[in-house]
């Protein structure tokens, strides 16, 4: 019987704006004034260097940023620098707006919850079943959850920043099991990465993915979950 279940951010339950939105809204905020064409090309080349996090991750990551982009998500600091050092290899017009962008893609209003994912989230709450964010992460979500009006469905929030521990290491799913009161048999994990997110499977959790897709692209994957899940929880 499922009666808790486990969330990706990224990808599963919120999307990220999309590059070129993303560069707008800086430059916006920024009064920076540079041809349009020049904007289609950053933009290109900011999604080439991997530079949005949320976004499609790099194409390759350059050889002195190995090391940072492998610990990214275990410090507030090496995610911030790893992305910033990302947005600069993208040859921006002006190196100031690396922060400025970095600071966006940390902002609630460049996220944008899948169609289904309040009702799914809902609809959890209203059967009693526990429900948790583990997420791969350096900054807090929260604020995130708190504009969009889904923190009162959750539970448990998982940053892998504040804990030191990423998926797939089991640990976190653990953490996250413990935290709901429930053994990891009882505890689905619902995500989009088909290596980090099954992490969870290890621990006897059940998995269930959906596709990382643009919001308009994938209207009801979250609430399938609820046919597996009893109205009794």
């Amino acid at each position: 019987m499922i009666r808790g279940v486990m969330f990706d951010f990224s990808g599963t339950l919120l999307r990220i704006e999309s590059t070129e939105q993303w560069l707008r809204g800086v430059l916006g905020e920024a009064a920076c004034t540079i041809e349009e064409s020049e904007i289609t090309a950053c933009a290109d080349r900011l999604t080439v260097a991997g530079a949005l996090p949320g976004g499609p991750p790099p194409r390759e990551v350059p050889r002195h940023l190995l090391d940072l982009w492998r610990t990214r998500d275990l410090t507030a600091e090496h995610h911030r620098a790893a992305y910033t050092a990302l947005a600069r290899e993208a040859r921006l017009p002006d190196d100031a707006l690396a922060e400025a962008l970095y600071d966006r893609s940390c902002h609630p209003v460049a996220w944008q919850p899948y169609p289904d994912a309040e009702q799914t989230l809902r609809q959890l709450r209203r059967r009693g079943v526990s429900t948790a964010v583990v997420s791969n992460i350096g900054w807090d979500l929260r604020p995130v959850f708190d504009f969009h009006g889904l923190a009162p469905y959750v539970d448990v929030f998982l940053l892998s920043y504040e804990i030191g521990i990423e998926k797939p290491d089991p640990r976190i799913f653990r953490t996250a099991c413990d935290k709901l009161d429930l053994p990891p048999t009882d505890v689905l994990m619902v995500g989009d990465d088909r290596v980090t997110d099954t992490g969870a499977a290890a621990l006897g959790c059940p998995v269930h993915l959906v596709d990382h897709l643009p919001v308009d692209e994938r209207p009801d994957s979250l609430a399938r979950i609820l046919d597996m899940i009893t109205p009794e929880g």
